[in-house]
């Protein structure tokens, strides 16, 4: 495998993990007025239209809906800025319960929902090696495997 199938395989792996809402669940999320009133506005907050967050949802849904391999390097970037916002996202987690605060709608219109559990860190075990078997694969593996 080439370093850039390497690049493509850890792009989506990323992705999938920091994406963990379904299409549907998103697709309503996208409907509700919280989803609407958060987010950063090409045009300002008084230019109105929709917030880069909010687009990027419906992105999210159509990636999601779509073959591995039909993807193209223009979802490929798309994918690392939904990882990127995630990742930088989560690490501003304010204090206290997160259900109905901004913080948390602003990340569920990039398709992640932080009641739903924590991100994996980078380059760490994926979050389903962990649903899985409980223990990271290296703590698996015993002596000599």
């Amino acid at each position: 495998m080439s370093r850039v199938d390497d690049q493509g395989r850890d792009t989506y792996r990323e992705f999938t993990e920091a994406v963990n809402m379904k299409p549907a669940e998103l697709s309503s999320w996208l409907e509700t007025d919280e989803s609407k009133q958060v987010g950063w506005h090409k045009g300002g907050r008084s230019g109105g239209g929709e917030s880069v967050g909010h687009e990027s949802g419906r992105k999210i849904i159509n990636l999601l809906r779509r073959k591995r391999g039909d993807l193209s390097e223009g979802d490929y970037t798309h994918m690392r800025k939904v990882v990127g916002y995630v990742r930088r996202h989560m690490a501003q987690r304010p204090s206290g319960d997160v259900r109905d605060t901004k913080w948390r709608w602003s990340l569920m219109n990039w398709g992640h929902d932080p009641l739903k559990g924590p991100l994996p860190a980078p380059g760490g075990p994926s979050r389903r090696a962990l649903d899985r078997h409980g223990t990271p694969p290296k703590e698996r593996r015993g002596p000599g495997r």
